[in-house]
């Protein structure tokens, strides 16, 4: 039986940007975004842009959120990402507008294929569409869409699509109910 060797592990096809853009971020993430300094939310939209994310109008962005790569984001208008929250957009992440990240929630682009001695990194991009609710300490993994006005519960783990207009619970989630909007 073939055991994992991380040592074989081989990154190198993965280029997420140039070390000067990856170092550069890294040391205004710390300052601005890694921080439980309230900047303002503007402030960090600029900054987001400078550095090739698209965002829309009016995206909320409280303190300590941390974002892998932002010229890999787009953030449709009215969204807001909560405390805490973890982007790892080592794939593209698309939140369209009028979502809400509830704090502690992750984006998780990246993961790892466990069937070969190499752990070759797998990265799959994840969409919002809009209006979709992420509840506190919930995640959603590479590759997953989570369709308009779903919601994933807190503590719910997503690793399949959502569908539209569904509320889902649970590790791994599960359809609950139906969300109707008044």
């Amino acid at each position: 039986m073939k055991k994992t060797a991380l040592d074989t592990f081989d990154n190198k096809g993965y280029k997420p940007g140039s070390i000067a853009k990856r170092s550069l971020w890294y040391v205004i993430k710390i300052l601005f975004f890694n921080t439980l300094i309230p900047f303002s939310s503007g402030l960090k939209r600029n900054i987001l842009r400078i550095f090739g994310a698209k965002i829309g109008k009016a995206v909320v962005i409280k303190p300590n959120v941390h974002i892998k790569y932002p010229w890999m984001l787009s953030i449709g208008d009215h969204s807001w990402i909560g405390e805490g929250v973890w982007i790892d957009n080592l794939g593209e992440v698309n939140i369209c507008a009028n979502c809400c990240i509830s704090q502690g929630a992750m984006l998780l682009c990246g993961n790892h294929n466990f069937s070969v001695s190499s752990f070759d990194l797998i990265v799959r991009n994840i969409t919002l569409e809009e209006g979709v609710w992420l509840g506190a300490k919930s995640i959603v993994t590479a590759g997953v869409t989570c369709h308009t006005h779903s919601v994933l519960s807190v503590g719910s783990v997503a690793s399949k699509d959502l569908e539209a207009f569904s509320i889902y619970r649970g590790n791994p989630a599960e359809k609950i109910k139906s969300r109707t909007l008044k």
